[in-house]
């Protein structure tokens, strides 16, 4: 008798569901794809991420 738990269905978000996903490395170029700002949008939030003029990236909400 299988006694595990269901699993959640997939979805089309990109959660981390293990430590792998959790190390990943994405280039903020992949990211910003040329732009100076990139809206994220995070629990209902919207966070800015942008390039700085010395080239540093930060984070406002």
């Amino acid at each position: 008798m299988d006694t595990s738990q269901p699993q959640p269905a997939a979805s089309n978000h990109a959660h981390a569901r293990n430590s792998d996903d959790r190390q990943s490395v994405v280039d903020s170029r992949d990211l910003l794809r040329g732009k100076q700002e990139l809206q994220i949008s995070h629990e209902g939030e919207v966070y800015r991420l942008r390039i700085t003029r010395n080239g540093r990236l930060i984070l406002n909400k």
